[in-house]
C-alpha cells in the first residue's frame, strides 16, 4: 500500500471511531433513558396498578435482574457474532418492550415486561465497551468511556425531566410508549452505521483466566458499592422527596437532573484528566467514592428544595465519576479481544447492586419512616466499594503487567 493510501485508511479509520462512539453513547443514552422512567413514573403508575409504595422497588429489581443477565450473555455473544448486531438488537427490542410495559393493566404483567426490557437493555453495554476498546487506544479510552458513560447520566436527566411534565399533560403510560419508539427507530440506525473492527478480529483465548481473575472480580464489587449507592439514588430520591417532606414531583424531579447533569458533565472530563496525567485510574475513583458516600449521608439529612437542589450537583459528581474509570480499566485488564465479556462480566457483577437496593431502601423506610436512614442505607455501598477498589492491581503496575494487544 502507497503512503498515500495508508494515510487515507488511517484518516477514514479516525472518522470512523467517532462515528461508532456516537451511536455506542446514543444507544446507552436510550437505554439509560428507559431505565430511569420508572423513578419519576413509579408513584401513578403503582397507584393505576394498585400497588403500595414498598411494592414499588419490585418493578425496579426486576428490571435489573434482566439486566444483568443479559449483561453476562451479550459480553460473550459480542466478542463472538460482531457487537453492532447485539447492540441494534438489544435497543430494539427493549423498545418493543417499553411500549408493551405502556399498556399494561396488572402489577403482575409489569413486573414480568419490566424483566424483559432489562434482559434485552443489559447487552448494549458491553457491546458498547468492545466497540470502543477496539476503535480506542489505552491512552484515549478514558476520554471515550468519559463519553460513552455520560449516557447513564444523561438518561436520568432525560427522564425526570420529560416523565413529569409528560405525566401532567397525559399520563404515565404515555413516556413509555414515546420512548420505546425512539429507542426502536435509533436501533435500526445502528444497525445501518455502526462497524467492528475486522482487522483485530482473532481466535479468542479461552474465557477461564475471566472467570478467575481477581482484579475484575474486585473491580465487579466495587461497581457493586457503586451502583448500589447511584441507582438506589435514581429510582427512590423522587419517591422519598415527595413522601418524606412533601416536595412537589416536578421539583423533586428537577432535583435528580441537576444531580444527572453534573455527572455528565464530569465524566469526559475526568476520563480526559487520568489520560493526560497518565497516573492510573484506580485512586481517583477511590477518592470521588468515599466523596459519594459522604454526600449521601449529607442529602438524607436536608429537608428543604432549595438546599436539596444545593447538594444535588455535589452528589452528582461523586455518584457517576468514577464509572468511567472502572469502565476504562476493563481492557487493560481483560485485553482487547475479550473485552466485552469482561466488561459485560464485570457489570453484571456491579449491576447486582442495582438489583437489590431498590427493595432494601424500599423495606427500611417503610418500617423506619425515616428519610436519614434510607440515605445511610446508601451510603454504604459506595463506601464499601472504596475499600475493595483499593486492593485491585490496575493494569500495567507491577502487580499487573498489561495484557498482550491491550493498546490495540
Amino acid at each position: 500500500m502507497s503512503d498515500y493510501a495508508a494515510s487515507l485508511s488511517v484518516e477514514g479509520r479516525s472518522r470512523r471511531r467517532w462515528v461508532v462512539l456516537l451511536l455506542c453513547w446514543a444507544s446507552l443514552t436510550m437505554t439509560s433513558v428507559d431505565r430511569s422512567t420508572w423513578g419519576p413514573a413509579s408513584l401513578q403508575a403503582g397507584a393505576a396498578l394498585g400497588v403500595s409504595l414498598a411494592g414499588l422497588g419490585a418493578f425496579a429489581t426486576a428490571y435489573y435482574v434482566g439486566y444483568v443477565l443479559s449483561n453476562v450473555g451479550g459480553g460473550l455473544l459480542g466478542d463472538r457474532i460482531g457487537s453492532r448486531v447485539v447492540l441494534s438488537g438489544s435497543l430494539f427490542t427493549a423498545g418493543g418492550f417499553m411500549v408493551a410495559f405502556g399498556s399494561v393493566s396488572s402489577a403482575g404483567a409489569g413486573i414480568a415486561v419490566q424483566a424483559l426490557i432489562g434482559l434485552c437493555a443489559g447487552a448494549d453495554f458491553a457491546a458498547g465497551v468492545k466497540l470502543i476498546a477496539s476503535w480506542f487506544g489505552e491512552r484515549e479510552r478514558g476520554l471515550a468511556m468519559g463519553v460513552f458513560t455520560m449516557a447513564s447520566s444523561l438518561g436520568t436527566m432525560i427522564a425526570n425531566a420529560v416523565v413529569p411534565r409528560l405525566i401532567q399533560a397525559y399520563d404515565w403510560r404515555s413516556s413509555y410508549h414515546l420512548f420505546g419508539v425512539v429507542s426502536m427507530g435509533l436501533a435500526l440506525l445502528c444497525l445501518a452505521l455502526l462497524r467492528d473492527r475486522r482487522e483485530l478480529s482473532v481466535r479468542l483465548p479461552p474465557l477461564r483466566g475471566l472467570v478467575r481473575d481477581r482484579d475484575l472480580m474486585l473491580l465487579g464489587l466495587a461497581g457493586f458499592g457503586g451502583l448500589w449507592g447511584t441507582y438506589g439514588f435514581v429510582t427512590w430520591s423522587n419517591t422519598l422527596m415527595v413522601r418524606g417532606h412533601g416536595i412537589d414531583p416536578v421539583a423533586a424531579g428537577t432535583v435528580v437532573v441537576v444531580f444527572a447533569a453534573a455527572g455528565a458533565v464530569g465524566k469526559p472530563v475526568i476520563g480526559l484528566a487520568t489520560d493526560l496525567a497518565g497516573r492510573g485510574r484506580k485512586w481517583p475513583a477511590v477518592a470521588v467514592l468515599v466523596a459519594f458516600a459522604g454526600c449521601l449521608l449529607v442529602f438524607g439529612g436536608m429537608e428543604s428544595e432549595s438546599a436539596f437542589l444545593a447538594m444535588a450537583a455535589v452528589a452528582g459528581l461523586g455518584a457517576y465519576l468514577y464509572s468511567p474509570l472502572l469502565v476504562a480499566m476493563v481492557p487493560g485488564l481483560s485485553g482487547t479481544a475479550l473485552a466485552g465479556s469482561a466488561a459485560g462480566a464485570m457489570n453484571a457483577l456491579a449491576q447486582l447492586g442495582s438489583v437489590t437496593v431498590p427493595v432494601v431502601v424500599g423495606a427500611i423506610y417503610q418500617v423506619t419512616g425515616s428519610f436519614s436512614a434510607a440515605f445511610a442505607t446508601l451510603a454504604a455501598g459506595p463506601l464499601v466499594g472504596a475499600v475493595v477498589l483499593s486492593f485491585v492491581r490496575e493494569a500495567g503496575t507491577a502487580g499487573r503487567p498489561s495484557p498482550q494487544g491491550v493498546g490495540a
